[in-house]
């Protein structure tokens, strides 16, 4: 290596260029053998680098999404069971949903493939740029209590309501207390003010969720919103668990939100 590559490799590290500094020798190579002219050689540098921030953006927004799985359509078996609705699951993953700030609602029987579904819709929102965040609902609730003890409620609902899309697992899985039936009225409300997308999943269909809640005030308030505006896909068929590769594990995120 000479002086001015070494000088130019110091440069390319201080200018935080590492996209263009791991591919420099090989651009190098095809320029000296006449494959790349001046400007090409430049535009080939620059896209190098673009590819490598884009590429490291989607990685920390799938970290900070917290997925159980890191789960696409792609990887989807829809020949699993003719009963799913493949043409509206496909439809989905145009994210038009996304960008009119509407919400989904898949729901239907344990084990069908709703929340590999829900977080495949997820990578594919982040692969666009989108902030996601996947939950169980139980934890968020749980999380929003404990903004009640310490008196940080409103800047964990703002937490909530930040992201682009947020992924409700196991939603309306069990009867909710008042305290939890308000916080989710204000998370829901919260969002739908601001336009950001929600995505549930059920093993309830969505009209079965109104006797959950203590309020029928609140009942009829949220969730009429949520069920109306809402693309509803209904999930049927065998169990999709056995249809996955054997052997492999499944992690189970303890995180809290944030």
């Amino acid at each position: 290596m000479t002086v001015i590559d070494t000088a130019l490799h110091a440069n390319l590290r201080t200018l935080k260029l590492s996209g263009m500094l791991e591919t420099l020798d090989a651009r190098l190579t095809q320029a000296h053998a006449g494959e790349l002219g001046h400007l090409d050689f430049l535009q080939v540098l620059c896209q190098d680098e673009i590819t490598r921030r884009d590429t490291m953006s989607i990685h920390r927004r799938l970290r900070r999404a917290h997925f159980d799985e890191q789960t696409t359509l792609e990887g989807f078996d829809f020949a699993a069971s003719p009963k799913l609705p493949a043409a509206q699951i496909r439809d989905l993953a145009a994210l038009r949903w996304l960008h009119s700030g509407e919400s989904v609602l898949l729901h239907g029987p344990v084990g069908v493939g709703k929340t590999h579904v829900a977080q495949a819709l997820g990578h594919l929102a982040i692969r666009q740029g989108a902030e996601v965040r996947f939950y169980k609902t139980s934890r968020v609730l749980a999380h929003l209590a404990g903004g009640h003890a310490d008196r940080t409620w409103p800047k964990r609902l703002a937490e909530l309501t930040r992201p682009h899309l947020l992924i409700l697992d196991d939603f309306a899985i069990r009867e909710y207390t008042p305290q939890q039936a308000d916080d989710l009225y204000e998370l829901i409300s919260e969002r739908a003010q601001t336009g950001r997308s929600l995505i549930t999943t059920s093993n309830r269909n969505p009209p079965d969720w109104y006797p959950l809640f203590p309020n029928p005030v609140v009942a009829e308030s949220l969730l009429d919103r949520l069920i109306n505006t809402s693309h509803q896909v209904f999930m049927n068929g065998p169990s999709y668990r056995p249809n996955k590769r054997p052997g492999r594990a499944v992690p189970q995120s303890t995180k809290n939100p944030k």
